[in-house]
């Protein structure tokens, strides 16, 4: 019996967990899956048959499906739990092979951030970022040489974001309106700057909120919302993350003095 739960969807790509508590010792009947896709194993092991390749996978062990691929299943060892992402060949600028992956440390580094970016609720940046490292780690990241065109592909990005431009609200839509794949965008911005997508825009957003509470916002859901973040707790963590303080404490940090009064460094008033 198959379980399917999906931790994050886009038009590009779905992550899901995918759990089997079949005990069925032969194959299943043969199947032919759409699409690109990477599946890890998180608990268990299986075996799987891919035009006529039989391979045994566990946590050591994961495979990329390719597009027309013929496969099928068995459990001899009983249930297993799997992470499955299913992904646009475009997210990477090229459509990886059909391969079985040895997951070493870093692919399983890289596994452990997207679970981990699932439960952040940044989808269209953070986890965007985290799944590209992971799809790139397991089908092998092609060497790249850093270009002048990279530079204004960096600088093109951070207008976007700094201009707000509406498709600055996603990686993948940023980088359709920059005419690259997800993939070069976030590494060349990571080269070129020496951080990522992710914490750069949240950096933006991080200076916008602090504006605004200055100026004396009062709802923090609200504040949230216009900037982007899921939530008003995203928005705490992520401002927390980069001045350590929260939102709340901002507020009285950065409000004007009262007639008679200054603040200290830390915010309280001094006669």
């Amino acid at each position: 019996m198959l379980s399917a739960s999906t931790l994050a969807a886009r038009p590009e790509f779905t992550v899901a967990v995918v759990g089997c508590r079949s005990d069925h010792v032969r194959w299943s009947r043969p199947e032919i899956r759409d699409g690109h896709r990477l599946v890890l194993v998180r608990r268990g092991r299986f075996r799987r048959s891919a035009d006529g390749v039989d391979t045994d996978l566990d946590r050591t062990m994961a495979y990329l499906g390719a597009p027309g691929e013929q496969e099928r299943f068995a459990h001899p060892a009983g249930g297993d739990v799997c992470t499955s992402v299913d992904f646009e060949p475009s997210l990477l600028g090229r459509p990886p092979a059909a391969a079985t992956v040895h997951v070493d440390a870093r692919v399983d580094l890289a596994h452990r951030r997207l679970v981990a970016a699932a439960g952040a609720g940044d989808v269209d940046y953070a986890l965007t970022e985290e799944l590209l490292r992971l799809v790139a780690a397991a089908a092998g990241e092609p060497a790249v040489r850093s270009r002048p065109a990279d530079r204004a592909l960096a600088a093109a990005a951070r207008e976007a974001i700094v201009e707000e431009a509406p498709e600055a609200g996603g990686l993948c839509a940023l980088a359709a309106l920059l005419e690259v794949s997800p993939y070069r965008l976030s590494r060349v911005f990571s080269r070129e700057t020496g951080v990522s997508l992710t914490r750069y825009r949240n950096r933006v957003r991080v200076a916008r909120a602090m504006d605004r509470l200055a100026a004396g916002e009062p709802g923090l859901a609200d504040l949230a919302a216009r900037l982007g973040f899921a939530d008003q707790a995203h928005l705490t963590r992520v401002v927390r993350e980069h001045v350590g303080h929260t939102p709340a404490a901002l507020r009285r940090l950065l409000a004007p003095a009262r007639a008679g009064h200054r603040r200290g460094t830390d915010g309280s008033p001094r006669p």
